[in-house]
């Protein structure tokens, strides 16, 4: 008799719980999820996120065909280093960790004929933990994958096969530098900026006088730390970057008000509102993934 195909998703919170749902019933695979909680074990259970539930994923690499991987940075590279023995050969191993670089790097103490692809699914929700797990989080966005030189094309093809069984927009390859860099500005920046607008002693006294604009940019202000700490410390070269980039910005703003520089402010708030309608055009016709990412 034919062994069963296995996944194995290790870490079922927002991210790993979504998509050991939305993988269910994608080929002949069986879906068994890691957990270390007895709260998110109970919680599996009950909701069928998976349909096996392990507090012990490790003794799942050998008979795993494909594995994902969805702790935070630091919980991916202890559990590549401290298992690097036990993946089956052959296999595929996966990540959805925000950072690219680092976590690839890791994959390098993998075994020969163990193909690992770095994969950023840019989906998400402001709240974290299984309880909010969804199978159709997926639909319609982003899967940013990183290939190593070495990715096999039947590997690809599969990676592929399965973003399309999760409803995912599109699969987008590119490097992780580029990556990095790119999540640097488009996700890690504006986090940083919601945190300074929240660290303001304004913060308590302006109920009632916020309006959409404020709501929007502080949104995401009431993050995880321990693993936006992670986040923004591993991506440090990408993201001092960006950050230096926007001080620089913020002070031509702070010089012209403060000089009172009508013409000078007039002409930074057009070319700004400029590029971003620009960009609004842009995705209205569906281009806001470009060639290379």
């Amino acid at each position: 008799m034919d062994r069963q195909r296995q996944i194995l998703v290790v870490g079922l919170g927002l991210i790993g719980g979504s998509l050991a749902l939305a993988l269910q019933g994608f080929e002949d695979y069986l879906v068994v999820g890691g957990v270390r909680s007895r709260s998110t074990y109970q919680k599996a259970v009950e909701r069928r996120v998976a349909q096996k539930v392990t507090f012990h994923p490790e003794e799942e690499l050998e008979k795993s065909d494909v594995v994902i991987l969805c702790q935070d940075p630091q919980g991916i590279m202890d559990f590549l280093r401290d298992h690097r023995e036990k993946f089956r050969p052959g296999s595929l191993v996966l990540d959805v960790c925000g950072i690219k670089t680092a976590i690839m790097e890791a994959a390098d103490c993998l075994p020969e004929g163990v193909d690992f692809i770095g994969c950023h699914p840019m989906a998400g929700k402001e709240v974290s933990g299984i309880d909010h797990a969804e199978a159709t989080l997926f639909r319609n966005t982003h899967f940013i994958i990183t290939p190593r030189a070495d990715s096999t094309p039947e590997h690809l093809e599969l990676l592929s096969r399965m973003a399309a069984h999760c409803q995912f927009r599109d699969v987008v390859s590119t490097t992780c530098a580029r990556h990095d860099g790119m999540i640097a500005y488009t996700s890690q920046l504006m986090h940083v900026i919601a945190l300074s607008v929240c660290d303001s002693e304004q913060l308590f006294t302006c109920m009632g006088f916020e309006g959409g604009s404020f709501r929007d940019c502080t949104r995401v202000a009431a993050l995880d730390v321990p693993l936006w700490t992670q986040l923004f410390t591993l991506n440090a070269p990408a993201l001092t970057r960006v950050v230096e980039e926007l001080e620089g910005r913020l002070r031509a703003y702070r010089q012209a008000i403060a000089a009172g520089d009508r013409e000078a402010l007039a002409a930074m708030l057009e070319h700004a509102a400029g590029r971003k309608k620009q960009r609004n055009f842009e995705q209205a016709r569906g281009d806001d993934v470009h060639v290379g990412f």
